[in-house]
């Protein structure tokens, strides 16, 4: 997942507001001012101008010359990466992870630390502060180096506000005002749930104009939609629940689920799931990584219960597939880390029940970085948004 240009651009804009160029030069689709001149169609000296503009603003930076095509060789131009710094914040369950990028998403610093996610938003929100100031620190820089924040949570979120909404395993979390909690940032603070985060860093700093699914199998189960490399949030910010969605188990039992419905794939196939059919069967764990650790030693009644998950979240992707026909899913979080197993399941469910057309090409693998993601994504999001066009234009203006 290294560190390239950004994630959201792969069709030209004809726009050339100084957001727009800076966009050019990031995703490393030109890197002159001629090279934005023929990319846009605006005239050189808006073109000109505009870049003096971010240079001025230290988002862009001169360095070199380009190949000369027959007259004086070009000013080559690139991103400033140094010029702020982001703060990601990826919060679990039972944990929570921080760190400090630069405007590229690259990690400077990072810290993890256990958390109990049910202790409320006073608790948690204290010790991410604490854990943000400590990687600030260890990488030099400072509250006001800040540029923006992005924190992924494992729950609904309504993206506008920024403020969970009804959390099935948050307790005491609905409607908390998440943004305030980082007020000595000054910076914009932005919030969504933990998969579309994932998603943003799975699709990485280049990204992709793909339509990809990425299903985060943790102790919830979740899905991230990228249409057109971009997240899919849908109206209020819900799309891609999928750990709620009503599945009827092979045995025909009736499981009631953390958010009061009956029979959702969570309750089935998620890792406490996962967990408390492997203490039924008799295995020696006590947690939901000694399970995945259990099948990936080969152990027989941990491979079965791994591969019947596998096969129920099958059943729901291929339901997704028929109707999103996405070029590819990947598989992400602590129980996504049983691999072959869990793939195997999947894709005897997905390529058995999904229509032919919908299938012929579609991918399904693991993710790459599963332990990255979060932090990488929650960056992304920040920056991304920081750096939006209308962004970069307030921002020349103030």
């Amino acid at each position: 997942m290294a560190p390239a240009a950004c994630h959201y651009d792969a069709v030209a804009s004809t726009s050339a507001s100084a957001g727009a160029l800076l966009r050019h030069v990031r995703t490393g689709r030109a890197r002159s001012r001629a090279e934005l001149v023929a990319l846009t169609g605006a005239s050189r000296n808006t073109v000109s101008a505009r870049v003096d503009q971010l240079i001025a603003a230290k988002l862009l930076e001169e360095g070199g010359r380009g190949w000369s095509t027959g007259g004086r060789p070009p000013t080559l131009l690139r991103f400033n990466s140094e010029a702020g710094c982001a703060l990601a914040v990826d919060l679990g369950v039972t944990s929570v992870d921080v760190a400090v990028t630069d405007l590229s998403a690259r990690i400077l610093a990072t810290v993890g630390h256990p958390i109990d996610i049910a202790d409320g938003p006073g608790v948690v929100l204290a010790e991410v502060d604490r854990l943000a100031q400590l990687v600030l620190a260890e990488a030099g820089l400072a509250p006001a180096d800040v540029c923006a924040v992005g924190v992924g949570l494992p729950g609904p979120v309504e993206f506008s506000t920024g403020r969970p909404s009804h959390p099935p395993i948050m307790p005491g979390w609905h409607d908390y005002p998440i943004p305030s909690a980082f007020g000595r940032y000054d910076c914009p603070v932005y919030v969504d749930n933990d998969v579309n985060v994932m998603a943003l860093g799975e699709m990485g700093i280049a990204g992709s104009v793909q339509d990809v699914l990425v299903v985060k199998v943790g102790t919830g189960i979740g899905c991230g939609v990228i249409v057109d490399g971009r997240v899919y949030r849908g109206a209020q910010g819900s799309a891609g629940d999928i750990g709620h969605i009503y599945v009827q188990p092979a045995d025909g039992r009736t499981v009631l689920c953390r958010c009061g419905n009956e029979n959702c794939l969570e309750a089935i196939a998620g890792g406490g799931a996962l967990l408390r059919d492997a203490i039924a069967a008799g295995l020696p764990v006590s947690t939901t990584r000694e399970v995945v650790e259990l099948a990936a030693q080969g152990d027989g009644s941990a491979l079965e219960l791994v591969r019947n998950a596998g096969r129920t979240i099958g059943t729901v992707l291929a339901a997704l597939v028929n109707f999103f026909n996405p070029h590819r899913i990947v598989m992400t979080g602590g129980v996504a880390q049983a691999g072959a197993p869990l793939l195997a399941g999947i894709r005897e469910a997905v390529y058995g029940r999904s229509m032919p057309l919908a299938a012929r090409a579609l991918e399904i693998t693991v993710s790459d970085a599963p332990d990255l993601s979060g932090r990488v994504g929650a960056a992304l999001m920040a920056i991304e948004e920081f750096l939006d066009e209308d962004s970069v234009v307030e921002t020349l203006a103030r």
